[in-house]
């Protein structure tokens, strides 16, 4: 962390000064604001943390539940959220309270005795370093409540406003404030009052029966898998010897288990194969008892058996994959020519089996993508066209996530016996693992992600695709450092500067010449697009690595550009001057041509271009596309 640059801070550096909106915040929801945001789901309270950072942006969330979510859904974190959660400051302390998975075990029918199972395979769970994040598992309230926490820690102090059900809503572009929502009280001293607010924007977070996407009158389309499952969360005792491994068990004619080790060493969660159901079902498998579910899991487990002592949580869900037809107000006929003002995101926005793991995973990203992009709006940095990006990007994410669970939760209920190989599930998992872990999105060429014209001169952070982090020599203290893990959420873009072969130099090289370009030209991103009297690295977050080793690397022959000015003091900032040294080499690691590049990475961790260090048109029409001069 840094902290000092704007005075002395004696208290928890975590908890920023209140401004803004954060100032005095009312207790009662106001008539007008600039975002309500419905629900306080994963995506919904992604939204909140970020904007909470930006304090002139006065944002609401109401949710129906009279309280914090206790227990339930999701719980599978995947490496691509604690890299989002790193950003949002609490990688580290989700992970040592989480559970930590480290392989996934398959379970088979004996071949000899086929009413046992045996473990016939271990498949580690990230075999080539694809994270240096793991993958946990911990109840989605304490993802909701470490997000939370550090919305109120923010300077716009951010907290929700529980026991309110959003009804509908209308939509008035002539108006300051165009989205006029019903709200209903449902708990609290107003219990029983309806009442209309006004928003710029409504972010739609409520879940799968959202009410938000039922007002603006998209559907999930899509169709269900007619096989059910039962989960619970169990406390017992067992002689089953991987109770506290991820499994995928497979018995000879009693069905499948999924188990999911939990956080706390003592609790785990197993989905339980009910088996197909006829389509005319009519909801008659939700019926299944509790204990009809303990007792197909110890068919399955024989001859193991589990001896539950206590439930936390259960329930009985139908596999069902859907896609909504739309994430935002925009009709298709408009797009492009209207800019959406309500969204709807996460589950509201694609359904599908729990046991890929990706729901909330998937929902984090869709909040992160739609927030950073509002803030920008409201803020004046960027035109509302940026905006139209959120569906055309996120839309591509749901269906492809909806296509890899079909794929998963076939392959987990398949019976034993139509297997050719019973080794072939565990290497469709191995074979698969980059998607559910995350780093198979790749966004397109659009305004706000360069074409590859370039990528070779940083072939390792491809286009699109989130920026894999790698370990640099910070000069200032001449510690290592992960480059990604600097990234923090507060809406600035990265700007990566990976210099030339030459010595570090304040001009005659081709990265000083682009650096003195940089902080001073009149037409350059960094001079037209940062407000006077901020912090010369308000808006773009510039950093240098150079090749050489950090011992020749003195920070008096590093240009300005790479050393940031801090309001109000105007104190240098020398920590965003990077080499190599003890082994590690970024240029070696990430494939970074010695000729040098510029990587531009977005405020969502997304690779937006590569560019060469003599890039100066090519740079100021790609910032052109989706920022507004500041004022």
């Amino acid at each position: 962390m840094q902290f000092h640059h704007r005075g002395y801070v004696s208290e928890n550096p975590r908890i920023q000064p209140a401004a803004g909106h954060g100032l005095n915040r009312p207790t009662e929801i106001p008539d007008e604001m600039d975002v309500l945001i419905v629900g306080t789901g994963p995506a919904a309270v992604t939204v909140a943390a970020q904007l909470a950072h930006f304090p002139s942006i006065s944002v609401r969330a109401i949710e129906k539940r009279e309280g914090r979510l206790t227990q339930g859904q999701a719980d599978g974190i995947q490496a691509r959220s604690v890299e989002t959660f790193q950003a949002f400051g609490f990688a580290n302390a989700i992970v040592d309270e989480a559970y930590r998975n480290v392989e996934m075990c398959f379970w088979k029918p004996d071949e000899k005795h086929p009413e046992n199972i045996v473990r016939v395979s271990r498949v580690p769970d990230d075999a080539n370093g694809m994270s240096e994040f793991p993958h946990i598992y911990v109840n989605q309230s304490r993802v909701l409540d470490y997000f939370l926490e550090h919305a109120y820690q923010a300077p716009a102090r951010f907290a929700p406003d529980y026991g309110i059900e959003f009804l509908d809503l209308e939509i008035d572009e002539s108006h300051a404030y165009p989205v006029a929502a019903r709200i209903h009280y449902v708990a609290g001293p107003r219990k029983g009052e309806t009442r209309t607010v006004r928003a710029k924007y409504l972010v739609g977070g409520d879940g799968a029966r959202s009410n938000v996407r039922a007002a603006l009158g998209h559907k999930l389309e899509g169709d269900a898998s007619l096989h059910a499952w039962g989960v619970m969360d169990v406390l017992c005792n067992t002689d089953f010897p991987d109770f506290q491994v991820k499994c995928s068990i497979q018995s000879h004619s009693a069905g499948n288990i999924l188990l999911i080790p939990r956080e706390g060493g003592y609790l785990s969660r197993l989905y339980v194969d009910l088996g197909n159901i006829d389509e005319n079902d009519a909801g008659e498998i939700r019926k299944t008892s509790l204990e009809e579910i303990i007792r197909r899991a110890n068919a399955i487990l024989h001859p193991y058996s589990l001896d539950v002592k206590s439930i936390a949580w259960w329930s009985v869900y139908e596999v069902a994959h859907r896609v909504t037809t739309g994430f935002d107000n925009v009709p298709a006929h408009r797009v492009g020519q209207q800019h959406p003002r309500a969204f709807i995101m996460g589950d509201a926005c694609h359904t599908h089996s729990a046991k890929a793991g990706q729901g909330m995973n998937v929902s984090i990203q869709d909040g992160w993508n739609l927030s950073w992009k509002l803030a920008a709006v409201l803020e004046g940095r960027a035109p509302a066209s940026l905006l139209d990006t959120y569906s055309s990007e996120r839309r591509v994410i749901a269906q492809d996530l909806i296509n890899f669970d079909k794929e998963w939760s076939t392959l987990m209920a398949r019976p034993v016996d139509e297997w050719d190989d019973p080794q072939d599930l565990a290497r469709w998992y191995e074979k698969t693992i980059e998607f559910p872990m995350g780093f198979m999105t790749q966004y397109p060429k659009n305004q706000i992600v360069a074409g590859a014209e370039h990528q070779q001169l940083a072939a390792g952070f491809p286009i699109g695709k989130r920026i894999k982090s790698t370990e640099v020599i910070r000069r200032a203290d001449n510690r290592w450092r992960q480059l990604g893990h600097l990234h923090e959420a507060d809406g600035r873009w990265r700007v990566y500067v990976f210099a030339d072969q030459a010595a570090p130099a304040t001009s005659g090289t081709p990265t000083a010449d682009f650096a003195h370009w940089w902080l001073h030209d009149a037409q350059s991103p960094r001079v037209m697009y940062t407000p006077k009297n901020s912090d010369t690295d308000a808006i773009f977050d510039t950093k240098v690595i150079y090749q050489q080793d950090y011992t020749e690397v003195e920070p008096g022959h590093v240009p300005d550009a790479f050393k940031p000015t801090k309001t109000p003091f105007g104190l240098v900032d020398v920590n965003q001057i990077f080499a190599s040294g003890h082994g590690r080499d970024i240029f070696r690691d990430r494939a970074i041509d010695k000729s040098g590049a510029i990587v531009v990475v977005r405020p969502d961790q997304y690779v937006a271009g590569v560019f060469p260090l003599t890039a100066r048109d090519e740079l100021k029409a790609f910032f052109a596309q989706h920022m507004l001069k500041a004022q």
